[in-house]
């Protein structure tokens, strides 16, 4: 192995980064920094059907947004599995010259037919000493030793795989290209790559790229298989199933720097009582040995947790900055003749403690750029059902002509009125949130009243004074 270690990140481009996707590369570009050696970004895209620029710049991007920058001195690539399809064809050569692989013609319906008659599943070998040559059809095979592998594995310890349990392999198609596993180990040798962390569900095929590493006469990277990521269910994410991209998560309004602290958390923590440190610290403590196999739970109301915690640690200038494109996005409510940036610096405290993911400002501050409330059917029909509902917000008509307009005050005037209903506050002001907002839920009410304004506030009461009628 070379001194400096050099980590590699090999997605397909499959249109989406999927989040696992995200946890690896952040696991290798962690300790890339930590041990001063390189990220290595290769680009799987052998499958032509997958070989679109887009969806290759779409990775780098979403490496770039995690803070994994192509720019940077540590960050090598983006290189193309397609580009080196010659050193596999010859590298597979070289494997049948040594007798370590042979030609196969067998169909895979003849294979079915042996296996059939014979009561064992797959190929059995059949072409290991007919001393076929290369061919129309012809598939070349490795030619797996007898005995025990064994799979030095930095997350999951000395996992043995007894060789008969392995099957010869394909290495070159009928057509004469190459198999991902071949392609694999040859671009990870050329490119002299010590460490290789993936997904636990490329545990099976490491023996067999151990056998071709060895083969080829090439020492072995070290292997780190980390957890899969599941849902609720304990069930693999899906992409049929579950939201998995990263691209999605990131239109929500996740923030990068909770999306990072918490995929790395799936299946390993930092030292102490929180989970929320900065990536620093992450580097710093980061261990493949401290990595937990069993799988990580990905928790969508957790992911929301750490972002609210994110959001509220943002200085009011850095929370501005960062709602802008939702505030300004072709679906909001408003339009820009409405919009007053000076209103929303003014009530972006009040939301800043509120919302756990940006896409949710925009409906938090629409009333204060409407004409009138936004009524939601639902908030509405749940806030007015009360038979009190009516005579609350008649009262506050009147109490709110007149009354001093602060929100300490506001407050004192609607705990009168519920204190000679009986009404507890957080019940009596359900009707009166519904009538300005437009909803049950959103950022305090009574400074959103001051902010509001007294005849923009009377308006309101009087709209659903109406609407109640």
């Amino acid at each position: 192995m070379t001194s400096a270690p050099r980590l590699r990140f090999a997605p397909s481009p499959t249109g989406f980064f999927h989040v696992g996707g995200a946890r690896t590369a952040l696991y290798n570009w962690a300790l890339a920094e930590r041990l001063g050696g390189t990220f290595v970004l290769r680009i799987e895209d052998t499958d032509e059907s997958r070989n679109s620029p887009e969806w290759t710049q779409g990775i780098i991007d979403a490496l770039g947004w995690l803070g994994i920058n192509s720019d940077s001195p540590q960050f090598e690539g983006p290189y193309f599995q397609s580009h080196n399809a010659d050193k596999h064809i010859a590298a597979a050569h070289r494997l049948f010259e040594q007798g370590n692989a042979y030609w196969c013609d067998l169909t895979s319906e003849q294979i079915q037919e042996r296996a059939k008659a014979s009561g064992k599943p797959g190929y059995d070998g059949f072409s290991r000493d007919r001393a076929l040559g290369a061919g129309i059809g012809h598939v070349l095979r490795f030619r797996v030793p007898q005995g025990l592998t064994v799979v030095h594995d930095l997350v999951r310890g000395e996992v043995q795989f007894a060789n008969e349990t392995i099957e010869d392999f394909v290495l070159l198609r009928g057509n004469g290209s190459p198999m991902f596993l071949l392609a694999n180990v040859v671009d990870d040798i050329d490119m002299a790559i010590t460490h290789v962390v993936r997904a636990e569900e490329h545990l099976p095929n490491t023996p067999k790229q151990q056998m071709i590493w060895n083969a080829l006469g090439a020492q072995p990277p070290l292997w780190a298989h980390v957890p899969v990521l599941v849902n609720e269910q304990r069930k693999k994410l899906s992409k049929r199933r579950d939201k998995v991209a990263l691209e999605q998560y990131k239109a929500d309004g996740i923030l990068a720097d909770a999306m990072v602290n918490y995929l790395m958390t799936l299946g390993w923590a930092p030292h102490g009582d929180t989970e929320i440190v900065s990536w620093s610290t992450m580097v710093e403590q980061f261990r493949l040995e401290s990595v937990n196999h069993s799988p990580a739970f990905f928790d969508v109301k957790k992911l929301e947790a750490f972002n609210g915690d994110y959001i509220r640690a943002l200085s009011p200038s850095d929370f501005i900055a960062a709602c802008q494109p939702w505030l300004t996005a072709s679906d909001v409510a408003w339009t820009p003749a409405q919009f007053d940036v000076a209103v929303f610096a003014l009530v972006a405290p009040l939301i800043q403690t509120r919302v756990a993911v940006l896409g949710e400002v925009a409906s938090m501050v629409d009333f204060f750029f409407l004409a009138e409330a936004p009524i939601d059917d639902a908030s509405w029909a749940k806030a007015m059902s009360s038979e009190w509902a009516r005579d609350v917000l008649d009262e506050c008509a009147r109490e709110y002509a007149t009354c001093d307009w602060n929100h300490d005050s506001l407050k004192l005037v609607l705990e009168a009125i519920g204190a000679k209903r009986d009404l507890k506050l957080g019940k009596v002001q359900a009707p009166l949130r519904v009538a300005i907002t437009g909803r049950t839920v959103g950022p305090p009410l009574f400074e959103s009243i001051e902010f509001l304004g007294r005849d923009r506030t009377l308006g309101r009461i009087d709209a659903a004074l109406l609407r109640l009628a």
